[in-house]
């Protein structure tokens, strides 16, 4: 499901239990510097991340002060981001001007809030230019978290240089059948550099037939509910999509890779290390 920019005005843009994509939740909040705003998600850890902006969060009986790097967009420094326990109330106040994601995963146990700090970024790199693969990931949740997060995984991915393809060998995560796949729920905020840029989102819901494609556009958002999805970048635009994803029964990411392309794993450069670091 593609979902078209829009003014959300501070409400989910995916909501909780949501028809498609029960498992994730995705808010995006707009505040100017000294504003304020409570976000509580019953049943859901979330995940605040400022796109761009400083904030101050409390939550959990706890204060994380100067959340966030970047001003002038997404590709300026490092993310940064504050874990609220499920359904816990969060309040974001601006320090500047802010753009925040509110990321969340369906999750009924209680884990302490924590902070996650750019130097505990877990950053990894893949493709090449030849296979028109290359991109950077930058776990926000990564692995050094494992135990202190229940199903939610939130990274950053940019594409290194303009054009190219993302979310390839194309892969899918809709089916509970360890240990060759899980199933996760996943959505995408995309962002273009320049902003006029696009890309496209493919879905396909099953091998051998015809499946769907989604124009992005700068703050388009997609749902992956079923089915394969890579994704590419018009040439000449770099882009960045924020990234969602929440487990139905375990927060390792078990991707299933389509047969028809998945021999291509042996070809992109340090893929494995990436498939590793969803795990």
């Amino acid at each position: 499901m593609h979902l078209a920019p829009h003014d959300n005005q501070n409400q989910a843009i995916i909501g909780a239990n949501h028809a498609l994509v029960p498992l994730v939740y995705l808010n995006i909040v707009m505040l100017n510097a000294g504003e304020s705003f409570t976000s509580q998600v019953a049943g859901y850890e979330t995940c605040i991340v400022p796109a761009t902006g400083t904030v101050t969060v409390q939550t959990d009986g706890q204060t994380f002060a100067g959340i966030g790097l970047r001003r002038a967009n997404v590709w300026d420094g490092e993310p940064e981001g504050v874990y609220v326990p499920s359904g816990a109330p969060a309040t974001i106040t601006c320090t500047t001007k802010a753009e925040v994601f509110i990321a969340g995963a369906q999750f009924g146990e209680y884990r302490p809030a924590f902070a996650a700090r750019a130097a505990d970024i877990d950053p990894v790199q893949y493709g090449s230019d030849d296979t028109k693969t290359h991109r950077k990931i930058k776990h926000i949740l990564g692995q050094k978290y494992h135990s202190q997060v229940g199903r939610l995984l939130v990274s950053e991915l940019y594409t290194v240089g303009t054009g190219g393809w993302s979310g390839f060998p194309s892969h899918k995560h809709d089916t509970e059948r360890l240990p060759l796949e899980t199933r996760h729920d996943e959505v995408y905020n995309f962002r273009f550099n320049p902003p006029h840029g696009s890309g496209l989102q493919m879905l396909q819901r099953e091998s051998g037939k015809s499946g769907d494609a989604y124009h992005l556009m700068d703050r388009s958002t997609v749902a992956i509910d079923k089915g394969y999805h890579p994704c590419c970048v018009l040439p000449g635009y770099e882009m960045y999509y924020f990234t969602v994803l929440g487990g139905l029964t375990q927060r390792p990411l078990v991707q299933y890779f389509q047969l028809e392309h998945a021999d291509q794993i042996e070809t992109i450069p340090g893929i494995k290390d990436m498939i590793a670091k969803f795990k």
